[in-house]
């Protein structure tokens, strides 16, 4: 597993853009739609967050993690952003998370696009044995969007982490293995082939 900080993929609904600094205004734009950061279950950044989370996230991309930028290929605009994290070169494993859409992008191809893109790429490319997803457990739409992956759940974390609000987050852990990507592959080739425009319902 190689450090690609620059890579760039691209599909038919979506690019995702290795995250900069230029990319502040489109997140702001993208998070106020459906005002994500009112999510007591969700860690997104509210608009004036935004910077130092663009920050942070451009600090930590060592090591094989890297963050991006979800663009949508229909509209150019910058709809969201997600990330590889807590990569473990030498177990050739790591997360994919702080993952959000604008409301306008979600149930659409883009995180079905997004997602499979990601995963081609880390296990095809990066020859990884595992990815890893957590989510609140009281975050039913990020479970399901999971589930509907070809995830399968690990368990759950109790009383994982502590909140801003400070309420505990019980988190659950989902992975897909490399002898599941073959069949996973398919799956999600045969939902994006159901699409020929980004806003149509995701399947």
């Amino acid at each position: 597993m190689t450090e690609k900080l620059s890579v760039s993929l691209r599909g038919r609904f979506v690019v995702l853009e290795p995250l900069t600094h230029s990319h502040v205004d489109g997140l702001k734009d993208a998070v106020i739609d459906g005002e994500l950061w009112q999510l007591w279950y969700a860690s997104v950044p509210s608009p004036k967050e935004m910077t130092s989370y663009v920050d942070a996230a451009i600090k930590a991309s060592t090591n094989g993690n890297m963050a991006f930028v979800v663009r949508d290929l229909k509209t150019q605009k910058v709809v969201g952003t997600t990330r590889f994290y807590n990569v473990e070169p030498s177990h050739k494993r790591g997360l994919i998370g702080y993952t959000w859409y604008a409301k306008s992008a979600q149930s659409t191809a883009i995180n079905t696009e997004a997602k499979y893109l990601l995963m081609q790429y880390w296990f095809e490319e990066q020859q990884a044995n595992a990815v890893e997803f957590r989510t609140h457990f009281f975050n039913e739409t990020s479970r399901r969007a999971i589930e509907r992956l070809g995830a399968k759940q690990d368990g759950i974390l109790r009383s994982h982490q502590i909140l801003k609000d400070g309420s505990i987050r019980d988190t659950v852990v989902y992975s897909i293995i490399a002898n599941e990507w073959p069949a996973v592959k398919n799956n999600l080739q045969a939902k994006l082939a159901k699409f020929k425009t980004a806003a149509n319902p995701d399947a």
